[in-house]
């Protein structure tokens, strides 16, 4: 990220946080010169990326104001939905729609979470609830829908196509978040706004592979989303590139909770590595792991994706994927202004930057 880029980004958040009073004054440029180290020119760039989104307004010789909640209602009274049936269920929608929310209320937009325009209201994930959703959105004429497609394979795919065509039929503007609504690697048409999944299974993958892994399994829930899809493809990737002979599957697909499925993957040559599709995924494998008396790193090194609250909380701290949540809500964000106000600019995919994060379950320590 440009240093111009992590200013605006502080920034922004402070404006969420309401650090900057009645005032509304901004630090000086020279202020920010020394907070960040960084020239004026990019100071300036900064405050300025803030300015086109309507966040402040600058006064010669005397700085840099947040606008009021009265003037961004000027600028722009647009009502966005948020429909994302996992949130409450999933960390990661947790924290992305609570960065989304914070942007929502800086510039002026209101927001409907779900059914409600409370953020701890709407909690149910069926799709039928998310289908109602849907077309309430439609009667209350929402000028653009955050949508996080429900994963559950086949069944739910039908269910998310049902939902993108009657949101654009009503000619509401759609960026999804973290997945599409087709299986990997094919795309619909429609934004979307997500982690690179396939560099962060090579990345992952790779990494177990240089500590000395040679017998890798990945492990998912059946009807996983298709990011899961994704990162599978981008161990795949890494265990050609490293030319590992795999004797086996690769993939398990089922319970990790289920003790006979645990067993299934240590059936012939057993796996001294286990890659999940998120922390949550590992987390029930590392408890049934220890059931069976397999030790984490000792027997089998373990990792996941997300970066969540179970990465930490096991016994064995977890070395996984980063999800960048601020990032990912931010990007979204600006590509819904952008989408709102050009309805024809050309799709696009915005994918960020994954980052590994090393503890304790990989066994890095054991080399």
């Amino acid at each position: 990220m440009a240093k111009h880029e992590i200013i605006s980004r502080d920034l922004r958040g402070e404006i969420a946080a309401g650090k900057y009073g009645t005032s509304g004054q901004l630090p000086s440029e020279s202020q920010l010169c020394e907070r960040y180290k960084v020239s004026r020119p990019t100071v300036t760039r900064a405050l300025r990326d803030l300015q086109d989104e309507d966040l402040i307004t600058r006064q010669a010789g005397s700085g840099s104001f947040v606008r009021s909640a009265k003037e961004n209602r000027k600028v722009t009274a647009a009502v966005i939905g948020l429909l994302v049936p996992e949130r409450g269920t999933t960390e990661i929608f947790d924290a992305i729609c609570g960065e989304l929310g914070a942007l929502a209320r800086i510039q002026g937009y209101g927001l409907l979470w779900g059914s409600s325009a409370l953020p701890h209201v709407d909690r149910d994930a069926s799709p039928g609830h998310a289908e109602e959703v849907c077309r309430e959105f439609i009667r209350k004429q929402v000028t653009g829908v955050f949508f996080a497609p429900l994963e559950g394979g086949a069944e739910m795919e039908a269910v998310n196509w049902n939902i993108l065509h009657l949101l654009q039929d009503a000619g509401i503007s759609v960026v999804l978040l973290d997945r599409d609504v087709t299986p990997f690697p094919t795309r619909s048409g429609c934004d979307l706004v997500s982690m690179d999944n396939f560099a962060a299974g090579y990345m992952l993958a790779e990494h177990l592979i240089r500590l000395g892994c040679t017998k890798l399994r990945f492990v998912a829930h059946a009807g996983s989303a298709p990011t899961v899809h994704a990162r599978l493809s981008g161990v795949r990737e890494a265990i050609h590139h490293y030319g590992l002979k795999m004797d086996g599957e690769l993939s398990f697909w089922g319970d990790p909770q289920k003790i006979d499925f645990v067993r299934s993957l240590q059936a012939g040559r057993a796996c001294d590595g286990i890659l999940c599709a998120n922390d949550a995924t590992a987390a029930q494998l590392f408890r049934s792991l220890s059931e069976l008396k397999i030790k984490v790193p000792d027997k089998v090194r373990l990792a996941g994706f997300d970066d969540m609250r179970h990465a930490t909380l096991l016994p064995v701290r977890l070395t996984t994927i980063h999800q960048p949540c601020r990032d990912l809500a931010e990007a979204a964000f600006h590509r819904m202004q952008e989408r709102i106000r050009v309805p024809t600019a050309p799709i696009r995919t915005l994918t960020l930057v994954p980052r590994l994060v090393v503890r304790d379950s990989c066994g890095s320590y054991l080399r």
